[in-house]
């Protein structure tokens, strides 16, 4: 006798492979879900992770900001207290210049041949105007007054013979730069 199957066994094997693939399909599926929702996961823990040190950090760096604000005003300030002591040290300078220059002109005046009529200090600029025996004399104290430390320039601005009481004179004017000496260089001063 012969037997016939009648049940399609090619069809129903490849119907349970196929549903065999779909079914591992599907868990593999879900694998990769899984560890994509895993991944997911750590991310978002690193992410929070990461925004509270970035919120203790902000907190932190707001707390120096005061002390920040107290250093940069402290600055300013430092800045402003120079520059009023520069201020003050000029005007030191500067105020003792004009003695200085002063006792110059009068320590190299030679009383017995000349006399000053006038002396006009503005800020560096000094004019003098006087009389004198000859030129000689107005060149002598010329070269005196440069030889001072705080006379920086001296120029004949004008010579003319002039008569007092009845004798022929040299009047004469002169215009000097005046400062304060150049500080002495230490190490010019020899320390071998």
């Amino acid at each position: 006798m012969l037997q016939i199957n009648l049940l399609p066994i090619r069809q129903l094997k490849k119907r349970a492979r196929a549903v065999r693939q779909l079914i591992l399909m599907f868990l593999l599926f879900l694998l990769v879900l899984g560890l994509l929702a895993g991944v997911g996961v750590l991310q978002a823990q690193k992410i929070k992770g990461l925004q509270e040190n970035i919120a203790a950090l902000t907190k932190e760096k707001d707390s120096y900001t005061p002390t920040l604000n107290k250093i940069t005003k402290l600055k300013k300030d430092k800045e402003e207290l120079a520059r009023k002591t520069d201020i003050i040290n000029t005007l030191k300078a500067n105020s003792s210049l004009t003695v200085r220059v002063l006792d110059e002109v009068a320590n190299r005046v030679d009383n017995k041949r000349m006399w000053l009529e006038s002396l006009q200090q503005q800020d560096a600029s000094m004019r003098l105007s006087g009389v004198a025996l000859d030129n000689q004399t107005v060149a002598q104290f010329m070269d005196s007054l440069k030889e001072s430390a705080f006379v920086k320039e001296v120029t004949l601005t004008r010579s003319s013979q002039k008569v007092v009481s009845g004798r022929n004179l040299r009047s004469f004017e002169l215009t000097c730069v005046v400062g304060q000496p150049a500080p002495a260089d230490p190490s010019a001063s020899g320390g071998n």
